[in-house]
């Protein structure tokens, strides 16, 4: 979440995303189904899509990079396998996005993303590559295409705010515009992802193990976070939610690299030089996640989000997905001159909202609003809380509960102690958070596990982090020489 939010885009696809994830989405009628995006796609200008949806994927993922020589390396590493396809003369986009989320995803027209917490798994530039191939494939193979096609972006998007809304004015508040966070594809199309991934490393002269060698990274990281985060793994925000890394695909991705020539390249020194000093977890510019609290030192704020719920930062707000089917959504901005926050919340947000329960409370020495609200569609509805928060520089800050219909009871006590934990930070507070980075090292004799370890106490589970990102298996020893990665910072 930047310095300055504008209400223009308050909750954006990532809290249609939770909610469609959360609610079965409505029955959209064939009509409503057959719209611009279904003509776009049959007309084979997947780039027109892509390039719609472009702003909205930064926007919801922190972003670009800063960092030219990380997004160079992979923009070069990304043009030099897609020059090896069917679609070679076709433009393509690489971006690094700014997210510690362990994420790699395509749009149609060959837009692929692939984040920094993902780059910070891999052991090498083949697995790299492996990453992008796999990504490239989906392109390639039209999945993306086939996929939003078949869940309509507009249409499903459009629902997602009927339901939470359930009136026309607030959905314009809304303006998610419609982007599908990331499509989720089918056993098949994952499959032939994969194919056609090992196929690009072989080609491009790669190890085609790659492949198989990173999944399993990738199965290794998401136990490691189901362990950080207590959550057992329900929840949360990752690359295994739209791609699940099933023992068939890492089965099956070894036995493709099997049946081809052995002995393809797995360089190291490039993807190392390409990630030392990357910034590990959230960026300054957005703010920062430290388990279940927000913090933002620029902007001066911080709130704390219920045991089990999973939170992720985005450029333009906050979003937390919980179990049971709830969600919260976070940002702030301008309020274009009305500074009183129940005027806000029943004049300006929920202007045409059926709110009930408005009441004006204080929260963290901020005067500050709260009501409640039903959003109804095809037979699914949501129960709604809305709090708006008026800070001491004149910005309005909101957060936005969901709930399915009929158990805002339940869940209601953690939405409030959520929006009751918004505080300003002291000085003292703010210069505690300062961003963690990649740091390459190499071994030196008597060098052990256990002193780099030591190097990485903000970290939990330290010790399986550290092997994780360096593919140690548990028990192996280092060795001299070996150049590794150290998360360092506070």
């Amino acid at each position: 979440m930047p310095t300055h939010v504008p209400f223009r885009k308050p909750f954006r696809a990532a809290l249609a995303a939770l909610w469609l994830a959360a609610v079965p989405a409505p029955v959209v009628p064939a009509p409503a189904r057959a719209g611009l995006l279904d003509t776009v796609l049959s007309g084979g200008d997947e780039a027109a899509l892509g390039a719609q949806e472009h702003p909205k994927i930064l926007a919801q993922f922190g972003g670009a990079v800063k960092d030219a020589r990380l997004q160079g390396y992979v923009d070069q590493l990304g043009r030099k396998l897609a020059a090896t396809t069917a679609l070679a003369r076709e433009p393509w986009t690489f971006t690094v996005l700014d997210s510690d989320v362990v994420n790699a995803f395509a749009l149609p027209g060959g837009y692929v993303y692939v984040t920094r917490g993902l780059l910070a798994l891999a052991e090498d530039e083949a697995e790299v590559a492996g990453v992008l191939s796999h990504e490239i494939g989906h392109v390639t193979a039209h999945h993306s295409a086939q996929s939003q096609t078949r869940q309509t972006i507009a249409g499903l998007l459009a629902a997602g705010v009927g339901l939470v809304f359930g009136n026309d004015t607030l959905a314009q508040l809304a303006g998610l515009g419609g982007t599908a966070v990331v499509a989720s594809y089918s056993r098949e199309q994952e499959l032939e992802a994969d194919q056609l991934g090992v196929e690009t490393l072989r080609r491009t002269g790669y190890d085609p193990f790659a492949m198989a060698t990173f999944l399993e990274t990738l199965r290794r990281d998401g136990q490691y976070q189901g362990l950080r985060d207590g959550n057992k793994g329900e929840g949360g925000f990752d690359f295994l939610a739209s791609h699940p890394a099933t023992e068939e695909r890492v089965r099956r991705a070894a036995d493709l690299a099997r049946s081809m020539p052995q002995g393809g390249a797995r360089p190291i020194d490039p993807y190392l030089a390409a990630v030392d000093g990357m910034i590990y977890g959230d960026s300054p510019e957005n703010g920062y996640v430290r388990g279940r609290t927000f913090a933002h030192p620029q902007l001066g704020i911080a709130f704390t989000v219920p045991q089990g719920y999973a939170l992720l930062n985005g450029a333009d707000q906050v979003v937390a997905k919980g179990q049971n089917g709830t969600a919260m959504a976070f940002d702030g901005g301008s309020a274009a001159g009305v500074s009183d926050p129940a005027a806000f919340l029943t004049g300006v947000w929920g202007k045409t909202a059926a709110l009930s329960n408005v009441q004006r409370t204080t929260i963290g020495g901020m005067p500050a609003a709260t009501a409640t609200t039903r959003g109804e569609s095809d037979g699914n509805s949501a129960d709604i809380r809305l709090v708006a928060i008026r800070a001491p520089d004149g910005r309005m800050y909101r957060f936005t509960f969901l709930a399915p219909a009929g158990s805002l009871a339940r869940f209601d006590a953690d939405f409030q102690a959520a929006a009751n934990s918004f505080h300003r930070l002291s000085a003292e507070e703010a210069a505690r958070y300062r961003p963690r980075r990649v740091q390459v090292a190499t071994v030196q004799p008597g060098d052990s596990v256990a002193g780099f370890v030591r190097r990485m106490p903000q970290e939990p589970y330290a010790e399986e982090l550290f092997r994780i990102i360096n593919d140690l298996p548990p028990g192996t020893p280092l060795q001299p020489g070996r150049r590794v990665k150290v998360i360092v910072g506070e």
